[in-house]
Parts: structure tokens; sequence; C-alpha cells
């Protein structure tokens, strides 16, 4: 099974984007596809006159921006990435966290900084992601979670990938977790393109981080 996450700044260049599409609906065998939007939302909240609030690269989701995000991840991008999955003859269906209650989430809580409605994942339910799979359809997730009470939370999309991988492979399932950006790959310079590290293990990420 592959899953595929593919990135804001991706989604906001149709022909990356295009790219991105075209390479999944290319893959043999079962494959999930899980996307964030970010940027898309950002654009949006702004339009809608609401100053998006970000603290070290991670979204502050109080109550409107939240009604935003869900309006621009479970709707406007995940509708349009399915659509355009559906015309490379891809049967694609679209999903929250909340349908066929996939992914539990709970708020994050309060430490030094209060996220808002920002969720953390509680559960991946591999057997309803495997039972999609087994019919040939192709998952497409946003990243909107519920916390079972009703609640809709904003989760990290790149953390969604990463526990839907978890709970496949605990699953049993063999799994290839692939991350699109628009970048080549981890680089020591920004600036530098080809400065990318094409090896990493946790001792040299926790002192590059």
């Amino acid at each position: 099974t592959t899953i595929l996450k593919i990135g804001g700044n991706v989604i906001n260049h149709p022909q990356q984007l295009a790219n991105a599409l075209d390479y999944f609906s290319s893959i043999e065998g079962p494959a999930i596809l899980v996307h964030g939007g970010g940027r898309k939302a950002s654009e949006v909240i702004a339009a809608m006159g609401h100053e998006p609030i970000m603290i070290d690269g991670r979204r502050i989701t109080d109550a409107p921006t939240l009604e935003i995000v869900t309006m621009v991840y479970a709707g406007l991008i995940n509708k349009n990435i399915v659509a355009a999955l559906q015309h490379r003859g891809t049967n694609a269906i679209g999903l929250s966290g909340a349908d066929g209650n996939v992914i539990r989430a709970h708020k994050r809580p309060v430490k030094t900084i209060d996220y808002g409605f920002a969720g953390d994942v509680d559960s991946v339910d591999a057997t309803m992601i495997n039972s999609l799979l087994a019919i040939g359809l192709k998952p497409v997730l946003c990243p909107i979670t519920h916390d079972k009470n009703g609640q809709l939370l904003n989760t990290n999309a790149d953390t969604i990938a990463n526990e839907m991988a978890t709970a496949l492979a605990v699953a049993g399932e063999r799994i290839s977790l692939q991350y699109c950006f628009e970048l080549p790959g981890v680089l020591t310079d920004i600036n530098d393109l080809d400065s990318v590290i094409e090896e990493l293990d946790p001792i040299q990420y926790r002192a590059l981080v």
C-alpha cells in the first residue's frame, strides 16, 4: 500500500499538482492520498476578512478559521482532487477524518500556546481504510478530523500521513510512505536547491533540527 502526501505549495501550483496526480494515478496496487492546503486556506481566510494567525509555522485555529479550513480542505481542495483523479481513470473517494470514523483526534492541550481547534490524532481505523482499498477505491484524505463528540478539528496533514502509515503497518500491511513537496528534498541550505541530504538518520536529524 502506497501513501502519498502532497503539500499546500504543490496544490497551489497547477502543473506541480497535475504531475503529482499523474504519479498517484500511475501507482499500481492500493494507494492513499493525503493532502494539505494551508496556503490556499490562508488565501481564503484573508479574502473573507479574517486574519490568518501562524506561530512557528503552525496555524492557530479559532472558531471562524475552523469553519473556513473545513470548507477549503474538505470541500474545495478535496473534491477538486477527487474530480481530477476521476478524470485520470482513478476511482478516488474523498474523506475527512469524520467520514466512516476514519480518524479520531483530541483538541491539542494548551501548554505555552493555545492552538485553538487543532487536533492531535488518537486513532486511525485501518479496517475501514482497508475495506475501501479492497473494493478498488483510492481514499483521498483531507486534514480535518473529529473527536467523536461532534467537534471537528484541524490536524496536520503530515501527521495524518504518518499515523495512517503506522496504523496500516500494525494491521499487517507493507507500506510505502512518500511526501511530495515543492523542493527537491531536505536541504542543508534553504537557498541552495543542490544541497539535498540524500540520507538522514535520527542522529543527523536531531543535530540539524
